[in-house]
């Protein structure tokens, strides 16, 4: 008697996969992390942020001792003052755009660059389920904007004690804080702001879905982060602007005074995690069902 019916896939059935395959063991995250350690854009953003902490001393050094304008002090007049108030003030110059330019850079060239490559379609056929490369992707290029945010405030910690001593922090409306509890308070700031760059991260990751080109993902980020700093400003637009994730990016400066205050920032933290949560289903979404031609 034949055994035919019982090897023969039955009509309808899916085919079965390789031997050994599974889905969920695709690209590993730590390829994909070797991967992207490797490119020259990040290591010429780890020199560039890790080069900016002893640009700015040398900028104190030429120019001298910043002083109080019109008899109000700022966080930049205490620059100075010990490696604490360097840090501090370091993330204060660059929170507003240096550091989106990591963010942008690492979550729109994550798919847009495979794309470029024409690589996309062959990770596919590897076989790398869509929503797998995605979260491979995306894990990778928040992974890597999240160290951009340590590496620039431990180089300028460790700079400006060098320059300027270990000491309290000085507050600038008055006060201090001691150098442990400053530390700590400059670490819950470093968390802050990497939230509050999530809507560029997420923002720039969608458009590196719909996109083939990674610098219309990374310039089109930046441009919208752009517009909403100006936005921001326009204060005309009255309560409209607490819907802004621009109107809560220096939340943080409540984290440095005597008596720390959480409800700028948890707003702020509210308000970019609702965004990018969506941002981020609309690029699953798309890229769900797009055709790879690349």
């Amino acid at each position: 008697m034949s055994t035919a019916s019982s090897t023969t896939r039955p009509a309808g059935a899916a085919p079965e996969s390789a031997p050994g395959y599974r889905a969920r063991h695709t690209l590993p995250l730590r390829v994909e992390a070797a991967r992207q350690l490797r490119r020259c854009r990040t290591l010429v953003m780890a020199a560039v942020l890790a080069v900016l902490p002893f640009v700015l001393i040398a900028a104190f050094a030429i120019g001298g001792d910043p002083n109080g304008r019109d008899g109000r002090v700022t966080l930049m007049d205490t620059a100075t003052a010990s490696g604490v108030n360097f840090a501090a003030t370091t993330l204060f110059v660059s929170a507003g755009f240096l550091l989106v330019v990591p963010v942008a850079l690492f979550c729109g060239d994550s798919v847009a660059s495979e794309a470029g490559w024409s690589s996309l379609r062959y990770l596919l056929a590897a076989p790398v389920p869509r929503a797998r490369l995605l979260v491979s992707k995306l894990t990778v290029a928040l992974a890597f904007s999240a160290a951009a945010m340590v590496l620039l405030p431990l180089v300028a910690l460790a700079a400006g004690t060098a320059a300027y001593g270990w000491g309290p922090l000085q507050i600038p409306s008055g006060g201090s804080l001691d150098a442990g509890t400053a530390t700590g308070r400059l670490a819950i700031v470093v968390a802050y702001v990497f939230v509050s760059q999530l809507v560029t991260a997420a923002l720039a990751f969608w458009l590196s879905t719909v996109t083939d080109a990674p610098l219309g993902a990374v310039g089109g980020a930046m441009g919208l982060t752009i517009v909403g700093n100006v936005l921001d400003a326009v204060t005309a637009l009255g309560h409209w602007r607490d819907l802004l994730p621009a109107h809560w990016q220096y939340a943080w400066a409540d984290a440095l005074q005597p008596h720390m205050e959480w409800g700028g920032m948890v707003k702020g933290t509210a308000v970019s995690v609702a965004y990018a949560v969506v941002l981020v289903a609309l690029a699953f979404r798309h890229f769900r069902g797009k055709d790879i031609v690349s």
